[in-house]
């Protein structure tokens, strides 16, 4: 299903109509005395109240319309899959929870470094994939059908990072993260590697000393006591998988996330190659 960009909100100006009809069918007399019934029947401070409403709503409209018109047509549609793919994470226990809704939120704000006006963007999004009635299957096969391998990396390890920002991930949130890995054809070592290496995070945070080899082996995917030739196979394969290069087109955002992957892996890298 192809992106439908968001079209400028029209200017409106119900009001300012009406007005123009009472001027131009009574002159100046009937618009004061229209003017007057309006402010003793207080119905002015309703229209007031109405009008700024009106005016705000205007606003956020204009503000996403002009960001989703900046952005390129693969950046939308990555956002927008990524965006209904974490909600039906979400929707796993029957119902989504404030909290899973702030923990979106927190992802985008603090993961992706989302500004307000990206933030309000993913905010019409997520009430939106809260509405559709599109299966994971079919969002997935749209997914699969739409990008390439590296972005399907991506789409994985943004999945992850939403799971492991709770104390504790649910086994039923795991299991969907492993068929959205195998409906994308993602090599099980590759799903089970990053799995692995989020879950090493969860109950390592801040791993220094003797913890450090732990961290690197987990962040290349290789057991403990692999030896240089396992880590410079695993170097070059991660190194092509998230190459920033290559989802360059995603926005300045995902690239951003190739990156700080690429910086972790190359510290593994240095830190093996200096032992």
């Amino acid at each position: 299903m192809q992106y439908q960009r968001r079209q400028q909100p029209g200017c409106g100006g119900c009001l300012l109509l009406v007005l123009l009809f009472v001027f131009i069918s009574g002159g100046a007399p009937a618009l004061i005395s229209f003017l007057g019934t309006l402010i003793y029947s207080g119905l002015a401070g309703v229209l007031l109240f109405i009008a700024l409403f009106w005016g705000f709503t205007f606003w956020i409209q204009r503000k996403v319309a002009t960001y989703e018109q900046s952005q390129t047509d693969s950046h939308n549609r990555f956002v927008s899959l990524l965006v209904q793919i974490l909600i039906h994470i979400a929707k796993i226990d029957g119902r989504i929870s404030r909290e899973e809704i702030q923990t979106i939120h927190r992802f985008f704000q603090y993961n992706l470094h989302y500004n307000q006006t990206q933030m309000l963007w993913v905010k019409e999004l997520i009430k939106e994939a809260t509405n559709s009635r599109q299966s994971l299957e079919t969002l997935l096969l749209e997914f699969k059908s739409t990008f390439a391998y590296e972005p399907r990396i991506i789409l994985l390890e943004l999945v992850y990072q939403v799971l492991f920002t709770k104390a504790s991930v649910p086994e039923n949130e795991l299991e969907i993260a492993r068929r959205i890995a195998a409906f994308l054809d993602i090599p099980l070592y590759d799903q089970r590697t990053m799995e692995a290496k989020y879950r090493y995070r969860g109950h390592q945070p801040g791993a220094t000393g003797r913890d450090m080899a732990e961290q690197h082996y987990a962040t290349l995917g290789l057991a403990k006591g692999a030896d240089m030739e396992e880590v410079k196979k695993a170097y070059r394969k991660l190194s092509m998988q998230y190459h920033p290069d290559k989802v360059r087109h995603l926005g300045d955002e995902f690239r951003a996330v190739a990156e700080e992957k690429m910086k972790e892996i190359n510290q593994a890298y240095d830190y093996f190659k200096k032992q």
